[in-house]
């Protein structure tokens, strides 16, 4: 008996198991109407719009630090990218609070040039983007450290600077990755709570006035003692993430096997 093979699947098993039973309560004895509710609709049409937003930020500003760390080793700089990941998430929130507030000269700047993060849609996906970046980059940098160099040093030898190699050469082949990257920074932003839970519980801008993001709005559900409706809901969200799962690994699958 290959032992390895059972303790896996039953480690396995302790991971899909509350999902499972979240699932089957959700969609079945605990399931309510209010857990489908408009509210709710709306919530999830606000957390995939912020998302995708933020990882398209992502996209345009961090593939070029992803494949900088990939050819130039610095580990100070790879540390310091890592800290919006390694630090609880509610303080990536205060310190956007503190950064729009009055009480210092850059808050007060941007407060007089119409700046404001405080549930609003830009602080919303201010948060997104800086718990998601720091994935984003994990993601892309060994897919970069994987590339052939041979036309990266064609290029350097006729000339070419590296940020032109990059948008010429690189860049055009990295559609597989950036892809793959992107899915998985889409994930950790539909899953933030922590940061917009302080700055954007709430947006108070049109089209999406008076709507939370989905985790704010399941954990205000389950606060308010509506728990058959929080348990609807989230089953309804893993619902609507499990085919960006099942897009992730069909996009990686290729990359694995090149």
């Amino acid at each position: 008996m290959n032992w390895l093979r059972v303790i896996s699947y039953i480690v396995l098993t302790l991971l899909v198991i509350p999902v499972l039973v979240l699932l089957y309560e959700g969609l079945g004895p605990m399931s309510t109407p209010s857990g489908y509710s408009y509210g709710l609709l709306r919530s999830i049409e606000l957390t995939l719009t912020g998302s995708a937003i933020a990882v398209l930020i992502c996209i345009v500003l961090y593939t070029p630090l992803a494949y900088y760390f990939a050819r130039n080793s610095s580990k100070v700089t790879q540390a310091i990218s890592d800290i919006p990941a390694s630090i609880p998430h509610p303080i990536i929130g205060i310190a956007l609070l503190v950064l729009v507030s009055p009480i210092n000269p850059l808050g007060q700047f941007l407060i007089s040039h119409g700046v404001d993060l405080f549930n609003t849609l830009l602080g919303y996906v201010s948060c997104l983007v800086i718990v998601s970046a720091p994935i984003y980059i994990k993601a892309m940098q060994p897919f970069f450290e994987s590339m052939s160099r041979t036309h990266e040093n064609y290029a350097a030898g006729l000339g070419a600077t590296q940020l032109r190699t990059f948008v010429s050469v690189v860049l055009p082949n990295s559609g597989r990755g950036i892809l793959s990257a992107s899915l998985i920074a889409l994930s950790r932003s539909m899953s933030e709570y922590g940061s917009i839970a302080i700055i954007a519980y709430i947006i108070l801008q049109k089209p999406f006035y008076g709507v939370s993001p989905s985790a704010v709005y399941i954990v205000s559900e389950y606060i308010a003692g509506n728990l058959k409706a929080a348990v609807t809901s989230s089953a309804v969200l893993i619902l609507v993430s499990i085919p960006i799962m099942i897009a992730f690994r069909y996009v990686q699958r290729p990359l694995i096997r090149t």
